[in-house]
């Protein structure tokens, strides 16, 4: 069971981890400031899970057409992240390569890109850009909670940690907070 979690964090190789840093780096981060710190480790460890799960349950179909590699890495919350965030986006169009695309296919394209990463799952990935997606429709409401359950939970033990540590930005649950902290 505990596997549902730790999966994030095996890497086979150097270029794999250093990808994963990366997609860390750039799409979780803009995740973060979007929700806070508080939500955002709520809610890679739910789509850790979720992703891992649904990966279990379409693995056994999937292995009997294709070869299905294992789910390693960040990257399928990487990419439940970026399912959410363009879904919820109220921009409708983007750039990619020089052309205007609309903004919910960006984590499409991005798939198709990662299948050449070594020792990415396409499977894996495909189950967190579904369960992003699900997540950015509304689908699994049940998922969010309050801003004011943000802002308490900001107060207690592992996140006032997070807080003290130097050099790690960490990002208030209150949106009023949030937008505080940015013009500071």
């Amino acid at each position: 069971v505990h596997r549902l979690i730790t999966y994030i964090f095996i890497y086979e190789d150097l270029i794999s981890l250093t990808c994963g840093a990366v997609i860390i780096w750039y799409f979780a981060g803009s995740f973060e400031k979007n929700v806070g710190t508080v939500k955002h480790c709520i809610l890679t460890a739910t789509f850790s899970v979720l992703s891992a799960l649904l990966y279990l349950f379409l693995e056994p179909l999937v292995s009997r057409l294709l070869d299905v590699g294992d789910a390693k890495g960040f990257m399928p919350v990487a990419f439940a992240t970026l399912g959410v965030s363009t879904t919820r986006s109220r921009m409708k169009r983007t750039l990619v390569l020089g052309y205007r695309v609309p903004v919910v296919l960006v984590p499409w394209f991005g798939l198709c890109i990662a299948w050449f990463i070594p020792h990415s799952s396409l499977l894996g990935n495909l189950c967190g850009l579904l369960v992003g997606e699900a997540y950015g429709l509304g689908y699994c409401f049940c998922l969010d909670f309050p801003e004011s359950v943000g802002s308490k939970l900001d107060r207690v033990f592992p996140f006032t940690l997070l807080r003290r540590i130097p050099g790690l930005k960490y990002i208030p649950g209150s949106l009023a907070e949030r937008r505080a902290s940015e013009n500071s």
